[in-house]
């Protein structure tokens, strides 16, 4: 019976809008993939060429989020937990242990361990963190084109000064997190 290891990130905790999104990733070990690291030091070309070839070397990856309501009633640290688990839970394999980066650890129905900085430290949570990155970046130029003039597509929800001006004069949408302050402050004026 083989032993496979399944690295899990998430990406998203600190925009102001769009869901938190994770992945689960198990490489094969035999097909060590060059240039993995955190994404956020990778390029978006570099992460999406990286993405192709995680997809086709991994034993098996899957991916987890929580939406806007979920991080409005749960809080964002439990949503994030709440991504992470559903990631895992929508691999093709029950892995023999998880390393989540960070200092959090969601209940799995196997052993796991948090390693602080594992995205850049750990291969699989590097690819976790990749293939979570791309697809929430991906999401998020979808909901630039449903709510223009946000500016989704080029901050991701993130609170730019972008973002924030476009906040006060358009207003909250539906992808917004209420529970956030710049958010709730928008909806306390207006």
């Amino acid at each position: 019976m083989a032993l496979w290891v399944a690295g899990v990130d998430e990406v998203g905790r600190g925009p102001l809008a769009g869901p938190v999104v994770a992945a689960a990733v198990v490489l094969d070990p035999g097909q060590p993939i060059l240039g993995l690291a955190d994404s956020k030091t990778l390029s978006a070309r570099r992460r999406e060429s990286l993405f192709v070839e995680i997809e086709r070397c991994c034993v098996a990856w899957a991916w987890g989020w929580a939406e806007v309501e979920e991080i409005d009633s749960l809080n964002i640290l439990q949503a994030s937990l709440l991504a992470m688990q559903r990631a895992v839970q929508n691999l093709s394999l029950l892995p023999s242990k998880i390393l989540v980066d960070g200092c959090h650890c969601p209940l799995f129905a196997c052993p796991a361990e948090a390693i602080i900085g594992g995205d850049g430290l750990i291969p699989s949570i590097s690819a976790a963190s990749i293939m979570a990155k791309v697809i929430r970046d991906a999401i998020m130029h979808f909901m630039d084109s449903l709510y223009p003039g946000y500016g989704f597509a080029a901050h991701k929800g993130y609170p730019t000064q972008q973002h924030r001006n476009a906040l006060k004069i358009l207003g909250v949408t539906p992808i917004h997190r209420r529970s956030f302050g710049p958010v709730r402050e928008v909806l306390r004026v207006g």
